[in-house]
């Protein structure tokens, strides 16, 4: 029985082992030390927002904004009217073509039409008169049956092509509401005291920032990031790094590949702009001993994949951003 005791006592002292120094060991991953520091404003004692799954990505909402007004069906085409100069002249070539036969069908006869003479009589005049009278009739009463076609053709192709309108079927794209969400609002805000502001220049500017930090982190030298760390954040990872030299360790940022760069926050507060990002990153993550140079923590050939917000701040305007905050996910 106390036998069986003592084993079970070392196998609990055993696992409280393994849990702390796997928790040591996560502790040192990355700038930060895979942990929750900084300072974002008022809204320090608040996880940071996760991004709506329910609503597509800004992106997205746009391109369909985008295919949406392209997809306009323009109405129908209208049939092309009748000339009228062209039917004028149909019915005088008509006319004298008619004269020109009767006339020579008169001349054979003997002469009836000119009553013995060689000019034009009145049997001429009577056939050219009755054949451009015919003619106008003929041409009158086309035009009216296809003034008539012509208008009905115009108004139905024009009923048929209004209701298409759009090309997408209402399932097979998110639903767009009008309604501005909370990010919408902070960024208007940011953009009426900066108009040079652009989402995705910003998201550039802090994937730039993103590979700065975790240089100057894995280097143990936070003054190449001096420009880009505000105040909190900085004695938080200074604080990180000295612990680090104590113990004579280099945690090992190597191949960092962001997957995907989402702006999840957006405000103003006391005269600052605060923007917060979500990245989504792969890295190899692991810690070294300075002098063996054996690995104490990580893997060197097995990459992990994480989650941070990273909050930037400025004061208003178009001034430079400093990473005040990391979070974990």
């Amino acid at each position: 029985m106390k036998a069986t005791l003592v084993k079970y006592l070392a196998i609990a002292t055993l696992a409280v082992f393994v849990s702390c120094t796997a928790f040591e060991m996560e502790a040192w991953a990355r700038a930060g030390g895979g942990k929750s520091s900084g300072s974002r404003g008022s809204r320090s004692m608040s996880a940071p927002a996760r991004p709506d799954a329910s609503q597509p990505s800004r992106p997205a909402m746009q391109q369909q904004q985008q295919r949406t007004q392209s997809a306009v069906t323009p109405p129908a085409a209208a049939p092309q009217r009748p000339s009228f100069a062209r039917t004028m002249l149909t019915a005088i070539a008509g006319g004298f073509l008619g004269a020109m036969l009767f006339g020579g069908l008169a001349h054979a006869m003997g002469g009836l039409g000119g009553f013995g003479g060689t000019g034009i009589g009145l049997i001429e005049i009577l056939l050219v008169g009755g054949i451009l009278f015919l003619v106008y009739r003929m041409f009158k009463k086309r035009k009216e049956e296809e003034s008539y076609a012509y208008e009905r053709s115009g108004a139905a192709g024009y009923r048929q092509a209004a209701p298409a309108t759009y090309d997408i079927p209402p399932a097979a794209e998110p639903q767009l509401s009008n309604q501005p969400t909370d990010i919408d609002q902070g960024l208007q805000h940011i953009r009426q005291m900066d108009a040079t502001f652009d989402e995705s220049r910003f998201k550039e500017q802090v994937t730039d920032l993103f590979f700065k930090v975790q240089s100057a982190w894995g280097n143990r030298d936070l003054s190449i990031a001096a420009g880009v760390l505000a105040d909190d954040m900085r004695r938080a990872l200074q604080t990180d790094v000295d612990e680090l030299r104590s113990k004579r360790q280099v945690n090992r940022i190597e191949n960092i590949a962001v997957r995907n760069v989402e702006i999840t926050e957006a405000w103003q507060e006391s005269g600052q702009d605060f923007i917060t990002v979500l990245f989504t990153a792969n890295v190899l993550d692991y810690t070294v001993d300075e002098v063996s140079g054996a690995v104490v923590a990580g893997s060197k050939t097995e990459p992990v994949r994480f989650e941070e917000y990273w909050t930037f701040t400025r004061p208003v305007g178009n001034n430079t951003w400093r990473l005040s905050a990391i979070n974990q996910a």
